[in-house]
């Protein structure tokens, strides 16, 4: 498939997504978001669950593209902690239906073998890149010799509970103190060497 045709195609599916929910998309949705036929859409992807699995590597592949690891490794890591919880140069509105429709998307996925297999991708790549900043933190001398696998997974867990309670229980104070307690307790007050 050529990149452009790609990008455009994972880009309306992004934001009929977030517009629909998992469970009311339609290719015919996507297509509608895309300006472009339905056939278009299955003479590159077969199925809904292909494209959606083609979504979750893509935003993968962004993920990788838009994170920076150079630089100071407290930075990085706290720009971390801020995107995972508010997002990037989406609305927070956008933000919201994004994670409430990855949840979804999650949800299926204990059922899903197409679903679970991107999503451990993803959720592994992601931990990587988080450990990676640790350990370079560590390498620095500026953060204490931890065990950065295990401190990468405390703080997602953490931002993955807060997220949650943010999409299902509505409340939208739900990400800020977790935010402050990542930074100042486990960041800052924790793994800061002194």
């Amino acid at each position: 498939m050529v990149e452009e045709t790609r990008e455009r195609i994972m880009e309306a599916t992004y934001r009929a997504l977030c517009e629909h929910g998992y469970a009311s998309l339609t290719m015919q949705d996507i297509a509608d978001e895309c300006d472009c036929s339905k056939s278009l859409l299955h003479y590159h992807f077969d199925t809904k669950e292909d494209l959606l699995v083609a979504l979750l590597a893509y935003l993968l592949e962004r993920f990788e593209e838009r994170v920076a690891t150079d630089g100071d490794p407290r930075d990085r890591l706290i720009d971390l902690v801020d995107a995972f919880l508010f997002g990037d140069e989406r609305s927070r509105e956008e933000h919201r239906a994004f994670h409430t429709a990855l949840l979804e998307l999650r949800a299926q996925a204990p059922h899903n073998d197409a679903f679970r297999d991107q999503l451990a991708e993803n959720d592994a790549q992601i931990h990587a890149t988080v450990a990676a900043v640790i350990d370079r933190g560590i390498d620095d001398g500026r953060f204490r010799n931890v065990d950065a696998a295990r401190v990468s997974a405390h703080l997602l867990a953490a931002i993955q509970g807060a997220r949650i309670r943010w999409v299902t229980l509505g409340h939208d104070t739900a990400l800020e103190p977790v935010r402050e307690a990542l930074v100042s307790d486990v960041i800052d007050g924790w793994l800061v060497s002194g």
